[in-house]
């Protein structure tokens, strides 16, 4: 049973975990979406969602929060300066998940984590198909 587990180990110690939950964050900072398995990418999505909800706020202090958890300066500043004001107006739900199907080698499943589009910015292309 898992009462009161965190989150899950995925076969990793401590060290190589958080290096890894570091690493595909960064990876979905800079290239908007990855492909890993269903397992790694729902124990990152939260922890993205709550780096995306900080970095809205945008100050010296979060920006320094940011960069102590990312490994590059240049991810740190892609989430503060371009995708963090993409959600300005957006409370939650900055990612999705996406099946992709089954690995081949070991059958494990594959899913695409990217950032969605904001909200204000769907709202506009909508209005903008609904006008013609």
């Amino acid at each position: 049973m898992r009462h009161r587990r965190a989150s899950k180990k995925l076969n990793r110690d401590t060290k190589h975990r958080k290096a890894l939950f570091k690493n595909l964050i960064q990876a979905l900072i800079i290239h908007e979406k990855i492909k890993t398995t269903e397992a790694k990418a729902k124990v990152i999505k939260p922890l993205i969602d709550r780096l995306i909800a900080k970095a809205k706020q945008g100050s010296l202090h979060i920006r320094r929060q940011v960069l102590a958890f990312l490994p590059t300066k240049k991810a740190a500043q892609k989430l503060v300066d371009e995708i963090a004001p993409r959600f300005r107006e957006q409370v939650g739900g900055f990612t999705k998940l996406v099946r992709l199907g089954s690995r081949r080698g070991d059958n494990a499943m594959q899913v695409e984590l990217s950032l969605v589009k904001s909200s204000a910015a769907a709202a506009k292309g909508n209005e903008t198909k609904k006008k013609k």
